[in-house]
């Protein structure tokens, strides 16, 4: 017997030795036999082939037919998706391509030798000096005039501020301006045989901002353009680069600051009124209220005389200096100064080069003037007065009287009043464009009035004069300048013999009555432009002055920030006389402004120290 550990190899080996079980082959109904299954050949895959193809299809299979068809379908959708997605390929690389073509690149200009190679339309890469391409920019002023260097078919570059745009269909309508008020009109018209380029130019034309700087290249054509400064001429554009954008929402725009106050006034009526714009917006955004044609002609005109006071004195032997502005004194007594610290000491801003133009005297200079910024702490908040301005200041020796310097005064605003109306007629024309004024009138001589003879003027206009012995207040200014330019035919004119009272400590008191003095104060269009004196050159009787006016210092001697001054007088000075003049106020009276904040620059005035 087996045992049970035999008995489970036996069957073990039992099982693994049986043979597996094989299925017949199909009959070959042809020969009725079965096919070996040692026989492999062509004609037995035949066979099976045949004998399935005879086979009746199971129930829901198929048919070769319905299959073939199903198969040509797949390949006919593979073959459509495939079309789709290479027809797909070729839009996107065609899109692309015409993206790339109409694209927009930035440019830069080295060398004006390789122009043609450079795109036509484009912003500049930021100019920061990293080359110099040769180009030669031309003036939009030059083009005003009858012997201008250009001519039509001319070509030339210009750069200038686009002041308006018209697009419509294929046509652009570009004014350009420069300094304000020299225009110039550009144009661009569709070119059918180069349609690319020209959709170019013009989709960069309609992405320019109105007040951005551009740069233009393009031909001079005969026209007749009544809104331009150049007139007969225009610009066909070929190049266009914008060097500066502006933002496209303005405080303002420059077209309303041109506008008179007349011309707002009557369109309030209508249904599209001018906006007013008022004083202290334009002053927060000045950079752009100066870009306004008149605006910008006034401070051309502060520049003017600037350049003809200094021709008129230069031609009188004048020398100009320059005064220091920080100072240990009040240089003007009554008048408010600014107080910073000067390394533990306090020090003044100057409120005027008096002490030392006269000090500059006592240094043998005969005859000296000076252009210079100038400081009043005054909180006066009127339409004539400024904390910072400009000062016009001028001192000479004298021979014998103080109307010497009255006399060279009156050659200079004569010299000043004949070239602004000469030399710069078309900044006066754009200024009276939109503020209304009238030249000046003035006489071939001084215009001399004595005190005595304004009372009496006064007192017949019915003005309480009192004593006499008191200023004059802007209303009695008005009124005299009114009267004098009935009687004697003159806005400029000169009043003297002040009361001693209302002048300062270095005025010379009158010879005949010490109630009055050897000074001065010359008045435009009925208000007061200047004031002058004969100086104390004596230092003893400075001395007497300085008491009276309760001047001296605590230990009754000379205050330190006058020592110097008194002390240049002891060592010998010629007798003496000068004035100074606020050039804005100039500005504002010639021109007939209504604030003289609109003849500076960046005003200062006891509410605004910005920008």
């Amino acid at each position: 017997m087996m045992n049970s550990l035999s008995r489970g190899l036996a069957f073990t080996v039992f099982r693994t030795a049986a043979p597996r079980r094989r299925f017949p082959l199909p009959r070959d109904y042809s020969t009725g036999r079965r096919p070996s299954p040692l026989v492999t050949s062509t004609a037995s895959a035949s066979t099976t082939a045949r004998y399935l193809s005879q086979q009746p299809p199971a129930a829901g299979e198929k048919t070769e037919e319905e299959k073939a068809a199903l198969k040509a379908a797949r390949e006919e959708r593979k073959a459509e998706k495939q079309r789709r997605a290479a027809e797909k390929k070729a839009k996107k690389a065609a899109a692309a391509a015409a993206a790339a073509e109409e694209k927009i690149n930035s440019v830069t200009y080295l060398s004006a030798a390789s122009q043609d190679s450079y795109e036509k339309v484009g912003d500049y890469t930021t100019i920061s000096s990293a080359s110099r391409s040769g180009r030669v920019f031309s003036s939009i002023s030059f083009l005003e005039k009858s012997d201008r260097p250009h001519a039509p078919g001319d070509k030339l570059w210009i750069r200038a501020r686009l002041a308006s745009i018209r697009v419509k269909g294929g046509s652009c309508f570009l004014v350009l301006r420069q300094n304000s008020f020299h225009t110039l009109q550009a144009l661009f018209f569709k070119n059918k045989d180069d349609a690319t380029g020209s959709k170019k130019m013009i989709q960069y034309l309609k992405s320019l901002t109105v007040e951005s700087v551009i740069d233009v290249y393009g031909e001079l054509a005969a026209a007749d353009v009544k809104s331009c400064s150049v007139n007969d001429l225009e610009m066909v554009m070929e190049r266009v680069h914008c060097v500066s954008r502006a933002d496209a929402m303005l405080p303002f725009l420059v077209e309303d600051l041109a506008r008179s106050e007349r011309e707002v006034e009557e369109s309030q009526g209508s249904e599209r009124p001018f906006p007013r714009l008022g004083q202290e917006l334009r002053l927060d955004h000045r950079w752009m209220d100066l870009r306004a044609p008149a605006n910008n002609a006034i401070l051309q005109i502060q520049s003017a005389i600037c350049q003809l006071f200094r021709e008129s004195l230069y031609s009188q032997s004048f020398t100009e200096l320059h005064t220091p502005k920080l100072i240990l004194g009040e240089s003007e007594s009554g008048a408010g100064v600014f107080t910073t610290d000067y390394f533990g000491e306090t020090a003044c801003l100057a409120q005027s080069p008096q002490l030392y133009k006269q000090m500059a005297i006592a240094s043998d200079f005969d005859r000296v003037f000076e252009i210079g910024p100038v400081f009043r702490a005054e909180n006066s908040n009127t339409r004539r007065h400024l904390c910072e301005f400009t000062g016009l200041d001028l001192e000479m020796s004298i021979e014998e009287h103080y109307e010497e310097v009255l006399e060279v005064i009156h050659e200079v605003f004569k010299y000043i009043f004949t070239g602004l109306e000469e030399r710069y007629a078309k900044q006066m024309k754009v200024i009276r464009e939109q503020y209304e004024s009238e030249p000046i009138t003035f006489t071939e001589e001084p215009c001399i009035l004595h005190w005595g003879e304004a009372m009496e003027i006064l007192k017949g206009e019915g003005f309480d004069m009192g004593d006499e012995l008191g200023d004059l207040t802007g209303a009695m200014e008005l009124a005299l300048g009114a009267a004098v330019k009935q009687k004697y035919a003159t806005d400029f004119f000169m009043l003297d013999k002040y009361p001693t009272a209302v002048r300062p400590f270095y005025t010379m008191p009158c010879p005949d009555n010490p109630q009055y003095s050897n000074s001065y104060d010359i008045f435009l269009r009925g208000q007061e432009i200047c004031s002058g004196a004969q100086r104390c050159h004596d230092p003893t009787l400075l001395r007497d002055i300085l008491k009276q006016k309760g001047l001296l210092a605590s230990d009754g001697g000379i205050p330190e920030g006058l020592r110097s001054y008194v002390m240049s007088f002891e060592h010998g000075v010629n007798p003496h006389g000068g004035a100074g003049f606020g050039l804005e106020r100039v500005v504002f009276l010639y021109l007939g402004l209504d604030n003289v904040r609109k003849a500076s620059l960046f005003p200062r005035d006891p509410n605004r120290c910005s920008p």
